[in-house]
């Protein structure tokens, strides 16, 4: 039987919010209950009390939803699902099973000691599987093996009938293809309430990995350097990034604002066996930037080397509870010289009585495995011609700030797609075109509500509608629903 947390109990205050502090906005935005479910089964009963008692149901793994789709239920009931958290393999078939209440960091652990695989997921350790996986998941190694949605075969989900009967389900690509298909990158809280995914089979984990980093002074940093340091950036990923013996590399440019002193460049790197036998990749792509490095501009950056599983474990790290705001875009081409111009007038832009400090703008290299054509139609992430995934967000502590850190952010997106680059007819948004394909789902971003076509921006203009005939089918009482979910 599920623990039901109530107000008036001494856990309520910690367990009614996730990682991200700006959620639950107030008081009265609160949930009323928190219900812990330990099993499945639990989750079913739990479900079914909430949806008899007429409230709303929220659904939490890990905590990380980026907006307020699961603290901010007024009256409602969360179900922490975060207990349903077992890695097991099936000695029969081979078949790995995986709680959504996993956290990322424990599933790499887990398959990796006893089965010697992996998920190519993200890298925050304390992210909860149910939304990763179910949004898309990428990480680290999918550029070589994939969006972790590429690799399920099968879902549990909980959903609820027209009658209000809560009704478990195990789809696969035979039975119930659609809900199965939807479930795979479409994000958590539209169907259902997912308890458990399957995967026939995962990759190896790699036997070891190259780890390098580069750094870039603000101080001295012009216009034309930075719009360098992006171009190339860019240029690499949508060319030689894109052929096969790179695809064991992956890249994050992460542009921090001027106010904290300088840039950086981080890459990990392993050859497509798996092993970092053959490091000339690695170092073609580090000459690209050594010239701009704020050390020494002449010197070879330092490269090390770790078993994968001591690496995986020193970037895991616990999240830090604190208030952001997020946005995303995904890049069919490198950046351009317009794009660098708005990015650059931002990340050296001042507001008085708030810091910057914390702000950035990450650039993540995309592509390889991940844009198997195929995988369109076999998953709801329609997004299989990108090479770069960007990540623009801010951090910040005084909750006084978060007005000026939010506007910032928008203005900033805003400009940033309304440039030359842009779709004209959909002006301040990185509509599909040429240069673009929309935004990640897993960083929702309400602020894309005020266009009427923000859906498209998400999942692509048919593939929504088919996401509509799925909630409309599985969902037809509207039990899941937040500000972005699909509509009925």
């Amino acid at each position: 039987m599920a623990v039901t947390v109530t107000r008036r109990d001494p856990r309520y205050l910690a367990l009614r919010r996730g990682h991200n502090l700006r959620w639950p906005a107030h008081d009265a935005d609160a949930a009323e209950r928190i219900l812990i479910c330990e099993s499945a089964d639990d989750a079913q009963a739990a479900l079914q009390q909430v949806v008899t008692a007429g409230l709303r149901p929220t659904v939490r793994s890990g905590g990380h939803c980026y907006e307020d789709f699961v603290a901010n239920n007024p009256g409602g009931a969360i179900l922490d699902v975060g207990s349903l958290s077992l890695v097991t393999r099936d000695a029969s078939s081979g078949t790995f099973h995986v709680g959504s209440g996993a956290q990322l960091w424990n599933t790499y652990e887990a398959l990796y000691k006893h089965y010697g695989v992996t998920l190519p997921g993200g890298v925050c350790g304390t992210v909860g599987v149910g939304g990763h996986v179910s949004g898309g998941g990428y990480g680290p190694l999918s550029r070589l093996h994939g969006l972790i949605c590429d690799w399920m075969t099968a879902v549990h989900i909980l959903t609820v009938d027209r009658n209000g009967k809560v009704i478990p389900i195990r789809a696969d690509a035979n039975e119930h293809p659609d809900l199965f298909r939807a479930c795979r990158g479409a994000g958590g809280g539209s169907f259902g309430l997912i308890t458990e995914f399957e995967f026939n089979t995962l990759p190896p984990a790699p036997s070891e990995v190259a780890k390098a980093s580069l750094s870039f002074s603000w101080e001295g940093m012009t216009l034309q350097k930075f719009t360098d340091i992006l171009v190339t950036f860019g240029k690499y990923w949508e060319t030689r990034g894109q052929e096969r013996d790179t695809w064991g590399m992956y890249s994050v440019l992460e542009l921090a604002h001027r106010s904290s002193g300088k840039f950086s460049l981080s890459v990990q790197f392993c050859n497509p066996d798996g092993t970092c036998r053959d490091l000339q990749v690695l170092q073609e792509y580090l000459n690209l930037f050594v010239r701009w490095h704020e050390k020494n501009n002449t010197a070879k950056a330092a490269i090390g080397r770790n078993d994968w599983f001591d690496a995986c474990a020193m970037s895991a790290g616990d999240a830090a509870n604190r208030r952001g705001k997020y946005k995303s875009a995904y890049m069919r081409r490198g950046f351009t010289p317009a794009e660098a111009t708005v990015i650059y007038k931002y990340l050296t832009k001042e507001i008085e009585g708030t810091s910057l400090h914390a702000a950035s703008f990450d650039a993540h290299s995309y592509g390889g495995a991940v844009n198997r054509r195929e995988m369109a139609e076999k998953t709801a992430i329609t997004q299989r011609g990108s090479v770069i995934k960007l990540q623009p967000l801010t951090y910040w502590e005084d909750p006084e700030e978060g007005e000026a850190q939010t506007q910032w952010l928008a203005e900033f997106y805003e400009e940033l797609y309304s440039g030359p680059d842009a779709d004209p007819q959909h002006a301040g948004t990185p509509y599909w075109n040429h240069q673009y394909q929309g935004c990640y789902i897993n960083y929702p971003d309400v602020d894309m509500l005020k266009y009427n076509y923000w859906p498209q921006l998400y999942y692509g203009e048919e593939n929504y509608e088919h996401l509509q005939t799925v909630k409309r089918r599985y969902d037809p009482n509207n039990v899941f629903h937040h500000a972005m979910s699909v509509r009925l």
